[in-house]
């Protein structure tokens, strides 16, 4: 099951050569975008100290959360991490992920999937304050009850921008200047990756002067977990090359890339 989960969390976002490539802040050939899913403990005794030591900001999509780790993740916020919704009970295919019947995508309707994430900005307002919040699909799923969501999401205003995954190699080469804020994909890396792989796909977006936007789960525990040696690695490679790359939210990333589009960029 989480090899099959692995394999769909394929494909992340870069501009394309010859299309207009955003201009990223300071110069920098690309924005890397760290996000990690389902709040999870393994974030806050590894990932997050490590982003911390480094400056580094990362987007933390939040659903189950434990009441031991309601302060934790306020002390995130507090630290300028992003904090985004990933739904309150994270509901995916009875056949991709076991779970209670109720908690299932086929036991929903776009409007309760609608008022649970309104229910999770409640949440999420409490821990860091602020009234817009961005949505990760859980299990990159966008319907629900056999219908799709995210017009309907986006509809409702409920949230800013919607990250979910995709198998799209149309979509690895879009334009994040016309990049859609509800179908925003990215590649997700898990067990038996590395932190070559991880450099690889940030390097893929600096040739097209794009974006790379990268899914964690667990590190170092937890599930479909990446080690906490090549997550650290990882970082580290960032940190040294960071005048190249910018590492931002998700939030950041794509409010710059909304006005570099309204500037009117060049094409590179």
């Amino acid at each position: 099951m989480r090899r099959l989960l692995l394999a769909a969390l394929a494909i992340g976002v870069v501009a394309a050569p010859g299309v207009a490539a955003t201009r990223w802040p300071g110069g920098a050939k690309a924005a890397v975008v760290l996000t990690y899913d389902d709040a999870l403990p393994s974030q806050l005794d590894h990932a997050v100290p490590v982003l911390d030591a480094a400056g580094f900001k990362g987007s933390f999509f939040l659903a189950n959360v434990r009441a031991q780790d309601v302060a934790r993740w306020r002390a995130v916020a507090a630290e300028g991490h992003e904090l985004g919704n990933h739904t309150i009970f994270h509901p995916c295919r009875a056949a991709a992920f076991p779970a209670d019947p109720r908690y299932t995508t086929e036991a929903y309707t776009p409007a309760s999937m609608l008022k649970e994430i309104a229910q999770q900005n409640v949440l999420l307002t409490a821990l860091d304050g602020k009234t817009r919040h961005g949505f990760a699909t859980p299990c990159g799923e966008t319907k629900v009850g056999g219908v799709d969501y995210l017009e309907p999401l986006r509809a409702s205003g409920l949230v800013t921008y919607a990250r979910g995954v995709s198998a799209s190699s149309a979509e690895l080469a879009a334009d994040t200047g016309t990049l859609d804020p509800m179908h925003v994909p990215a590649r997700g890396f898990g067990e038996g990756d590395d932190a070559a792989r991880m450099i690889a796909f940030v390097q893929q977006a600096e040739t097209g002067g794009g974006m790379a936007v990268l899914l964690f789960h667990g590190v170092g525990g937890d599930h479909l977990a990446v080690t906490d040696a090549q997550h650290r690695a990882f970082i580290d490679w960032l940190k040294a090359h960071r005048r190249e790359v910018w590492v931002t939210t998700l939030q950041q990333a794509l409010d710059w890339a909304r006005g570099e589009r309204d500037r009117g960029a060049e094409p590179r």
